[in-house]
Formats: structure tokens, sequence, C-alpha cells
């Protein structure tokens, strides 16, 4: 009988130790996917204010941004820099630019995260294109920084 209950105390233990681990671990993904889906929002928020400053912030120093383009029956991969990305948006009028994300998937682990964006897009307030976002962002010394973007765009 005392073998009996030194189980059960054991295995209420091991139970009990790994709940409250688990909830630990689930509190730090909530936490960590909250800071990247705020990294993303600031973006957006950048490029519907033309704020080129805020806009900088968002990305690591060797961002790769890219487009999906499906014409006919081919597909090709467009690149684009960053900063010409950034200067783009400083050209815009404030408020022209407006793309309305869901954020469908966000993962974090450690110092890398990834977040798929369906999206819509409209310019000046009427529909232009919509299609989805594929972000790869990495945690550097000052904080979630999107490093990798690539794009569809449908009509």
């Amino acid at each position: 009988m005392a073998m009996n209950y030194k189980f059960v105390s054991l295995a209420c233990f091991i139970f009990i130790t790994s709940a409250t681990a688990s909830a630990q671990q689930n509190n730090i993904n909530e936490t960590e996917q909250a800071a990247v889906k705020a990294v993303i929002q600031n973006m957006f928020t950048a490029m519907k204010n033309s704020d080129t400053l805020l806009l900088k912030t968002c990305f690591s120093p060797t961002a790769v941004f890219q487009t999906v383009v499906s014409k006919l029956d081919e597909v090709m991969v467009k690149n684009e820099t960053v900063q010409n990305f950034i200067n783009s948006i400083g050209k815009q009028p404030v408020g022209s630019l407006d793309e309305r994300i869901v954020f469908e998937t966000v993962k974090t682990n450690k110092d890398l995260a990834i977040a798929w964006t369906p999206y819509e897009f409209y310019y000046k307030d009427k529909y232009s294109h919509n299609g989805v976002n594929s972000f790869q962002l990495v945690k550097l010394k000052e904080g979630w920084k999107i490093q990798y973007l690539i794009d569809t765009r449908y009509r």
C-alpha cells in the first residue's frame, strides 16, 4: 500500500510540474507572438502613415523582400530592396496605402518566428488587390525584426 501511495504521489508531482512548465511555455509563446504581431502591425501602420522612420525599425539590417509574380503560365519571384520599399512608401500621401491583414498563423521558437497574413490592399480607399504575406522574423538584441517577407498579389 505504501508503494502505491509513493507511486501516485510521484505521478501527481510529475503531472503538476509538467502542467506548470507547459503553462509557463504557453505564456512565453503568447508574449512572443504578441511582440511579433506588433512589429508587423507597425509596418502596416507606417505604410498607412507614410512614416519611413517607423518603417525602418521593422526590418533587420539584412532583410530580404520579394514578391511572387504570376503571369499566364509563368511564376517568377521579383526581388526588391528594403530601402527601395521604404523610399516608395515615403513618397505616398498619408493615408493612401491601407493593407488590411488577418493573422492566420503566428509561431515562435526562441529567436525565429513566422507569420502568415492574408490581406486586402486599398489605395486611396479603393480596392487594389489581395494576396498573402509570409513573414520570417528574427529576435535581435533590439527585439523582433522582419528578416524575410514574400508576398503574392492577385486582382
